[in-house]
């Protein structure tokens, strides 16, 4: 290996050098000082591996707040280093006028060849970036210190952190952007934007169904049903649209979860599928249900155990290899939580977590949540946004809270037996409502009124 004055000119140690593109990158700035601002969204010259030529850009930028026209040429350039070399300001030891004379001549100023030189540049950071975790994995894998949550958090954490780095979006003029909103007020959405929920005023509501990125939470006391509403937004999703889902069950099995499914899509009473005294015309019916079941990109997962890393890794890996769209969690306040202070604290760590995950990898999450005593303690029973456990958290991370409630859960003899809201809470993007849907517990599912 060789080092001059230029910084490493070959792979190191550290990883690969870019320095070539280093030299060019640089001089372009001198020749054209606008490719600063044009390559701003995606280029860091912090990537710039060579302190002096990362210190050749950083003087560029700062003599172009007073010479604004053309060419930044050497002279102007040493004259701001050797200013900061004056002050301390600069610490390193800056090119002289003959290496920056020489580094002028290899300005490429076109933009296009500017943004491919800074490509190459940011490659080879985010490569000596993703080396250094791998040592600092090897450090901590062999510490005896090794804890497996704090140490695998914080390295997928930093592995994320590398990926965003990567980010190159930029701010955009409102002039740029209106146009798709006028196009989309007079184009209805489709399945392939919108994941149905299978129940006609919902999808209504928000104006054809979930959207990506959104945050879903679904609430309710205990036995009101909402895993098998979880199990209708999945089964609605996969089996009838096509649309690849995850249901994440740390509450039922694999046996139970297929049962109800069996059980909704056949419409063949569950207890008789548990207790094993399906009818000729039960078998019939799961006959043909059965292919339509095999069809779908349905994916089921019965963890006992369930933290943002690993449903970040699982989903990473299901957008990539399966086209993922929709995950379905049952429910949070079984899953690990990041440790913090304390339970709030917690909460509020997970359910930014998974609105961020939404976010970044563009899918619908829903998570199936429980809801505090509050309901019991009202004449109604009906509950309130501000049941939820930790609700303060949930709340402000969800984009829609669905509220579940039964009167017949509580009143058996009531007159609307059968029946069951749907009361949604909050609706970021439109209004609140209630809806009323019929609940069938013996095929283990609930069904738009009009069907009943």
């Amino acid at each position: 290996m060789t080092t001059d004055i230029w910084g490493p000119d070959e792979t190191t140690a550290a990883g690969p050098s870019a320095i070539e593109d280093e030299r060019i990158i640089a001089a372009s700035a001198m020749a054209r000082p606008s490719l600063i601002d044009e390559l701003a969204g995606e280029f860091d010259p912090a990537d710039i591996q060579s302190d002096p030529l990362r210190w050749v850009w950083h003087a560029v930028d700062e003599v172009r707040e007073t010479l604004t026209k053309g060419e930044i040429r050497w002279q102007a350039v040493d004259r701001q280093q050797q200013a900061w070399r004056a002050t301390g300001y600069m610490p390193v030891p800056p090119l002289d006028l003959n290496q920056l004379a020489q580094l002028y001549e290899l300005a490429q100023p076109s933009y296009s060849a500017a943004s491919y030189y800074a490509q190459q540049i940011t490659e080879a950071a985010v490569a000596r970036r993703f080396l250094a975790l791998g040592q600092d994995i090897s450090i901590r894998g062999r510490s005896a210190a090794f804890d497996s949550v704090t140490d695998i958090t914080a390295i997928q954490d930093a592995l994320d952190d590398i990926a965003r780095n990567r980010d190159t979006s930029t701010p955009k003029l409102v002039r740029d952007i209106i146009g798709g909103a006028l196009e989309r007020s007079v184009t209805p959405p489709t399945r392939g934007d919108r994941i149905p929920t299978g129940f006609i005023d919902l999808d209504s509501l928000f104006s054809g169904g979930f959207k990506a990125g959104q945050l879903i939470v679904v609430a309710a006391r205990p036995a009101m049903g909402k895993s098998t509403l979880g199990l209708g937004f999945a089964r609605a999703a996969a089996i009838h649209n096509g649309i690849p889902t995850l249901f994440e069950s740390l509450e039922m099995g694999d046996e139970e979860l297929s049962d109800n499914i069996l059980s909704a899509e056949a419409r063949v009473s569950l207890h008789h599928i548990k207790s094993g005294i399906a009818t000729d015309d039960d078998v019939a019916r799961e006959a043909r249900a059965t292919p339509r079941i095999n069809e779908a990109p349905l994916y089921l997962n019965d963890s006992s155990e369930l933290s943002l890393p690993m449903l970040r890794g699982r989903i990473r890996h299901m957008v990539r290899t399966a086209g993922l769209r929709l995950v379905i969690i049952d429910y949070l306040q079984l899953m690990d939580a990041p440790k913090a202070e304390n339970r709030q604290a917690e909460v509020s760590k997970l359910t930014r977590g998974l609105k961020l995950m939404a976010k970044e990898f563009g899918i619908t999450l829903v998570i199936l949540a429980q809801l505090n005593r509050g309901p019991e303690q009202r004449t109604d029973k009906k509950p309130l946004v501000s049941d939820l456990r930790e609700s303060g958290a949930i709340e402000q991370d969800a984009d829609i809270v669905i509220l579940l409630h039964r009167e017949d859960a509580y009143e058996k003899e009531s007159p609307r037996a059968g029946e069951a809201d749907f009361i949604v809470g909050k609706h970021r993007a439109g209004p609140t409502s209630t809806i009323t849907t019929a609940f069938q517990g013996h095929y283990a599912q609930f069904i738009d009124m009009a069907q009943t």
